[in-house]
């Protein structure tokens, strides 16, 4: 029996499902063949099902990392209800008793899924017992996390490569909704994935209309935004950029009638927990909400994504916006923009290194002559753990230090020269980073076809305007031209100062252009002819 007819008779048998997807075909194939698969498709297009049926086809267990305990937890009562084989699930939020019958199900053969949050396998002797368990599927749920550029990245991802190559490199499956370019390198680089098949799906998400809004005052665009979200169909999510915000917008939205509440990191987990579910039970309900709401939140009929500014990047936006119509009714998603609110996001891009604190960091692990725990650091120096956290992301960047299930550990060499070297690789992050900003801008303030501005930053060409978003339906989008300019999407190209890059999106007079070492750059097609910027890679 072939492999797609046996992925075919599980989805059918175990899980209810008579017919799946060409696109989920396409990946599990890659999977049961032993091939490490990226796999980048909207959130509701059913990627969980891309590892749950090639799991019960390859034997051994299955261990999934995801970032989130509300997720794990939606997860293993998923496979529960439909009768698949026991899934059971590893985090701090569950006894230690509960953790123990976990492992111990492993050990016994009788855990086919193991769902771990990326932390636990900073443990040792988790490593140890998965290694034991022998599994045969290493799946990483929201795998942008992984990235440094990614728009939710997690220091505790850094380590998931060295355990995956201690497990014995079993076959590596990512998993995101978003991801860019340059996040699916990074994310095939920092997993050690070999020989890696990307399968970029769907990307395009033409039910969601999309609006941006230029504003005034603040106060206007209080004003403007209440009654937009009044005047739209819930259940819908309101993105701020502060705590103080989420009060303030959903006591105004309480005010006028609406069911409203906010969400952010400063409320208690029990507080959060309660908001989360009043969302996922009511169809009349607006969540106010920090980029903190959201991953792993599966609500179908989401009619509006609204952002009372621009997010840090067009990755954290369209993830954001794709929570909407997910069920493919019309949704809407609209960015309320004024130059100065990119203030914010610029702040958190363009902070300086401290290359004292590098020092005592790298300092500390010279000293420890072996491997040191982050948490014996922080208490050492006295500094924040995510603060010492990010000295030990930069300096294992630069190859002076490496981070294992036990500790960190030195590598070799200076410490001054590995300092300078990670405030290199900072400089270089903070730089790209402003780009990332730039093109946020860069899409509040096109007159072209919106959609057509959003795929291409992710290297995806729509030739045709969309005919769906303001812009089109302003009349002032202009279609992309069929001439050749020469520098056609995704081919690589070099600049005799940028260096090597690749082109993202195509226009009638200007390119975009994704460099390794500088990022985003906009550039004029009369210049580049002109004097000959650039060449094919």
């Amino acid at each position: 029996m072939g492999d797609l007819q046996r992925l075919r008779e599980v989805a059918a048998q175990v899980y209810g499902w008579t017919e799946l997807r060409p696109a989920q075909e396409e990946a599990m194939a890659h999977v049961v063949a032993g091939r490490d698969t990226i796999v980048v498709s909207p959130t509701g297009s059913g990627k969980s099902a891309i590892y749950q049926v090639p799991a019960l086809v390859v034997g051994g267990p299955t261990i999934v990392v995801s970032p989130l305990i509300a997720l794990q937890r939606d997860q293993v009562k998923n496979l529960v209800d439909r009768g698949a084989p026991d899934a059971h699930v590893v985090n701090s939020s569950r006894s230690n008793r509960d953790n123990d019958a976990a492992f111990e199900a492993l050990r016994a053969g009788d855990a086919e899924f193991l769902f771990l949050a990326p932390e636990q396998l900073a443990k040792d002797e988790v490593v140890a017992q998965l290694l034991e368990a022998k599994p045969s599927l290493f799946v990483v749920d929201e795998a942008h996390c992984v990235s440094s550029w990614g728009h939710d990245f997690r220091p505790d991802y850094l380590r998931l490569g060295e355990v995956i190559e201690r497990l014995g490199h079993p076959t590596v499956l990512a998993l995101t909704a978003t991801a860019s370019p340059p996040v699916r390198a990074d994310i095939v680089e920092r997993l050690r994935m070999r020989d890696a098949v990307q399968l970029v799906k769907g990307f395009d998400r033409p039910n969601i209309r999309l609006e941006v809004s230029r504003e005034i005052t603040e106060r206007e665009k209080r004003r403007e935004i209440i009654d937009r979200i009044i005047a739209l169909d819930p259940p819908g999510l309101l993105y701020v950029q502060t705590r103080g915000e989420t009060e303030e917008y959903a006591q105004a939205l309480r005010e006028a009638g609406e069911e409203s509440y906010a969400y952010h990191a400063g409320l208690s987990s029990a507080e959060r927990s309660a908001v989360h579910d009043a969302f996922l039970a009511s169809d009349r309900v607006v969540v106010v909400a920090t980029s903190a709401f959201g991953m792993g939140i599966d609500k179908p009929n989401v009619r509006f994504v609204v952002h009372a500014a621009p997010a840090e990047s067009l990755d954290s936006y369209y993830q954001q916006i794709g929570r909407a119509g997910r069920d493919g009714d019309p949704a809407t998603a609209v960015l309320y923009f004024r130059p100065e609110d990119l203030r914010l996001p610029r702040f958190f891009s363009s902070g300086t290194v401290d290359e004292e604190l590098l020092t005592r960091v790298g300092a500390g692990v010279i000293a420890a002559d072996g491997p040191v725990r982050i948490d014996d650091l922080v208490e050492e120096l006295d500094v924040t753990r995510s603060r010492v956290t990010r000295s030990i992301n930069l300096l294992q960047e630069a190859g002076a230090v490496l981070t294992t299930g036990k500790g960190v550990r030195w590598t070799g060499g200076e410490l001054a020269d590995a300092v300078a070297a990670a405030a290199v690789e900072a400089a270089q992050m903070r730089t790209i980073e402003l780009t990332r900003v730039e093109m946020m801008r860069g899409y509040a303030e096109t007159g072209d076809c919106r959609r057509q501005f959003l795929l291409g930053y992710f290297g995806e060409d729509l030739v045709e305007t969309c005919g769906s978003c303001d812009t089109c339906a302003a009349g002032t989008a202009d279609a992309q031209s069929d001439v050749d300019t020469g520098f056609p999407v995704q081919s690589r190209v070099t600049h005799g100062q940028w260096g090597p890059g690749v082109v993202m999106r195509e226009e009638n007079d200007r390119i975009t252009v994704l460099f390794d070492e500088v990022g985003y750059r906009t550039l004029s097609l009369k210049a580049v002819r002109a004097r000959n910027l650039l060449t094919p890679a």
